[in-house]
């Protein structure tokens, strides 16, 4: 039975090889792109709304893990309050999604 199959499969023109392995790297250039670029990308334009959507009162954890709400925000820095009296400025670059994400989840 094995043998008939082997047989079988022997029989069978191999010609379009090549034509094979362009729909085989197509695949795998598709599963790249949706499992790898694509989401990156849609990360990135998250972050780049969020930075700019900031305003005053929101609390928000930098990059470097300073926990803070903001004070006061200008078209490249944010300040942010980090206590009562203690105001720090930072880049809007500096401020982390993820850190607002964390909070959104918490309430």
């Amino acid at each position: 039975m094995i043998y008939s199959i082997l047989l079988q499969a022997e029989a069978v023109p191999q010609g379009n090889g090549w034509m094979q392995q362009l729909l085989l790297f197509g695949g795998i250039a598709l599963v790249f792109y949706f499992f790898m670029i694509r989401p990156q990308q849609k990360k990135q334009k998250d972050q780049k709304k969020f930075i700019s959507e900031i305003t005053k009162g929101d609390s928000v954890v930098t990059i470097g893990g300073v926990h803070g709400k903001v004070y006061a925000s200008d078209d490249d820095t944010v300040t942010v309050e980090v206590d009562k009296s203690t105001k720090i400025k930072f880049e809007r670059s500096a401020i982390s999604l993820e850190a607002s994400k964390r909070e959104a989840g918490k309430a």
